[in-house]
């Protein structure tokens, strides 16, 4: 009897020491949370915003661009008085937007890329999506379709440009300034050739409460998700 009592001490030891480690370590924890998609990360971007009653008013020889890269936005102004507010998405890393006092340079409302497209086969079916004329070699039996860039707005002779394309909610293109659909008609309808451009790196513009989410009559929000517009 007095043999086996160390041996029982030891055993209940071990059993303790497991159970615990299933207890401490067996269990999942309630805090953890399930991991966020790619989506989920995704930056929201406040949606495009007009003052009708300035743009009621306004003419194409007093207006001028800004685009802040930094803030991923394009103003249309009067003086210091923005007109339109639009989110954007401009060049990607590695292919930035260039920065600078420009003008526009081309109107063209159905533009299509002669560097960025797809190659289709002779009955429009796409083969190869997502291409550039610098690097990719079209397969046998097919030719290069340009992108779609509509209502373009040149700013450079090398082909950026501000046009109607997808906004993911980050700098995603190869160059040019994407807008949402509407906003690029709006700009477009309410621009010329020769209308001042400005893009900054950095601008911070004194903005309307109304365009930090106050009522305003003069203020109009068009559509509530901008990732979702596309060209």
């Amino acid at each position: 009897m007095t043999k086996r009592f160390p041996k029982l001490i030891v055993a209940n030891a071990i059993l303790f020491f497991a159970l615990s480690a299933v207890g401490q370590f067996g269990q999942p924890k309630s805090g953890l949370q399930p991991m966020r998609s790619a989506v989920d990360l995704i930056k929201k971007q406040a949606p495009l915003q007009v003052n009708q009653a300035l743009l009621a008013k306004i003419s194409p020889d007093e207006v001028h661009l800004i685009v802040s890269l930094a803030k991923q936005r394009a103003y249309l102004m009067v003086a210091e008085e923005i007109v339109i507010d639009s989110p954007i998405s401009s060049g990607k890393r590695g292919h930035s937007s260039p920065s600078g006092s420009m003008h526009v340079m081309e109107k063209d409302p159905n533009h299509y890329s002669s560097l960025y497209g797809d190659f289709v086969d002779s009955s429009g079916r796409i083969v190869r999506a997502g291409v550039s004329m610098h690097i990719d070699a079209a397969p046998s039996g097919t030719h290069f379709q340009g992108a779609a860039m509509k209502w373009f707005m040149r700013l450079t002779g090398e082909g950026v440009g501000m046009h109607v394309g997808i906004l993911p909610g980050y700098p995603a293109s190869h160059g040019c300034i994407r807008m949402p659909s509407d906003g690029a008609k709006l700009f477009y309808d309410h621009v010329k050739v020769g209308t001042p451009v400005e893009v900054q790196p950095a601008f911070n513009p004194v903005i309307p409460s109304a365009f930090e989410g106050s009522r305003h009559e003069n203020f109009e929000v068009t559509h509530r998700d901008p990732r979702l517009r596309s060209g």
